[in-house]
């Protein structure tokens, strides 16, 4: 993925995503999100997408209250596996940032990361790609030297990660139209119904 493309990555996420499960095997680490601005609705299904980072992955975790980071608690360390559920709001997105990474030091007290590698230190990351993502209650950098984007149908590139990004426009537009006849949360709640006021 290429720059423009991870920043319209943090577009489609910010305004109403939510962070809601994360896998790890071995050394891939799976987080997926739903109400991300992609494609078009279909009925009763959720606009989700899939980040995967593999080749020495690492998943770290700040935060300030432990109930918070629960889900880590169910990691087998010996298998090195966790599926678990988990629902954030998601307030910030980046990408490959230590200027922002360095703010989770001193916002939140403690951290905890889950590694392959065993020499991992969250002050020194060595991975060619990283992602921070902050909610209301935690932040969280997960990486690797792989990463790679899937909406529920496809691998996302460049050209497809656009597409569904346009489809979802079209979607807010129509939307716009008829916002008296049906209610979508994600189209009421987005900035550029609000900017007219």
């Amino acid at each position: 993925m290429n720059i423009r493309s991870l920043k319209l990555i943090r577009e489609v996420m910010i305004n109403s995503g939510k962070w809601i499960s994360i896998e790890i095997s071995q050394d891939s680490i799976y987080l997926s999100f739903r109400d991300v601005e992609l494609g078009t609705p279909r009925a009763d299904e959720n606009f989700t997408f899939t980040v995967r980072f593999a080749e020495d992955s690492f998943f770290t975790a700040f935060y300030n209250n432990i109930w918070d980071i629960d889900f880590l608690s169910k990691y087998n360390f010996k298998n090195q596996l966790l599926s678990e559920e988990v629902l954030f709001n998601i307030r910030e997105v980046k990408f490959i940032d230590f200027e922002y990474l360095n703010t989770f030091f001193y916002n939140y007290k403690k951290n905890k990361s889950v590694s392959v590698v065993e020499d991992f230190d969250i002050h020194n990351i060595r991975n060619d790609f990283f992602m921070l993502i902050e909610t209301d209650e935690i932040a969280i950098v997960v990486g690797g030297n792989q990463m790679d984007f899937f909406s529920p149908f496809e691998r996302l590139d460049d050209a497809s990660l656009r597409e569904l990004s346009n489809e979802w426009m079209l979607y807010f537009l129509r939307y716009h139209l008829k916002r008296n006849i049906i209610k979508d949360p994600m189209c009421e709640n987005h900035p550029l119904l609000h900017t007219d006021k």
